[in-house]
């Protein structure tokens, strides 16, 4: 593990090494002064005499095994019905293994609200999705994956973008027949005051309490 190690964190340094050299690395916010040569090659040599830890595990045997790995998390919550034990007095007492005593089966008893926050530091926060797929229409290749998948099926390239396009509102009143800039009340024309722009959702916490 050592010597995977090493080549590891040589391969790295020799990498962003070349990168930094051919300009293709960007220094925002409270990295702006690495972009100083002489202060990035001393950040490089310094990360390069630290020993690295790769962790190596063997491959899955197949697609099956991936898929069922993946599916055991997926869809479960944070703690399963059958790990609960008891409620009692206010306090809720659920098993846990012990890894550091070779996956031995615990009981821990926590106060109700105690309980509770752990609980909800497991739910995804608004705007998060547990389950993403993305394959070939991630932002990165999507234009060149989606190419390909045309030429392999011999698919039609995409019509041209219509340089005018319908808005959605004169859409929807020729489907529905409902105009909605119409006000429902006085029948006067509806105007636009303001637009709210979406808002990224809060960051999630990057700590967790230790069982």
């Amino acid at each position: 593990m050592r010597v995977l190690s090493r080549s590891f964190r040589d391969l790295f340094v020799h990498r962003m090494r070349a990168a930094f050299a051919n300009g293709e690395l960007r220094f925002p916010a409270s990295l702006a002064a690495l972009a100083d040569p002489a202060a990035f090659t001393a950040r490089l040599a310094a990360v390069a005499e630290i020993e690295w830890v790769v962790n190596a595990k063997p491959p899955f045997a197949g697609p099956e095994q991936v898929l069922g790995y993946l599916g055991r998390y997926t869809h479960r919550v944070a703690i399963a019905n059958s790990r609960l034990v008891g409620f009692e007095d206010g306090q809720v007492s659920f098993t846990w293994k012990d890894y550091r005593q070779d996956g031995k089966t615990k009981v821990m008893t926590l106060e109700a609200d105690e309980f509770i926050r752990r609980f909800l530091q497991h739910t995804v926060p608004d705007g998060f999705h547990r389950i993403r797929h993305i394959g070939f229409l991630a932002n990165r290749y999507r234009t060149e994956k989606l190419a390909l998948c045309r030429e392999l099926l011999a698919a039609p390239p995409p019509a041209p973008d219509d340089p005018s396009p319908q808005r959605w509102q004169d859409r929807l009143r020729e489907l529905t027949g409902q105009d909605i800039e119409v006000c429902p009340c006085c029948g006067g024309r509806m105007l636009t005051c303001d637009i709210l722009r979406p808002q990224p959702p809060p960051r999630p916490p990057t700590w967790c309490d230790s069982s």
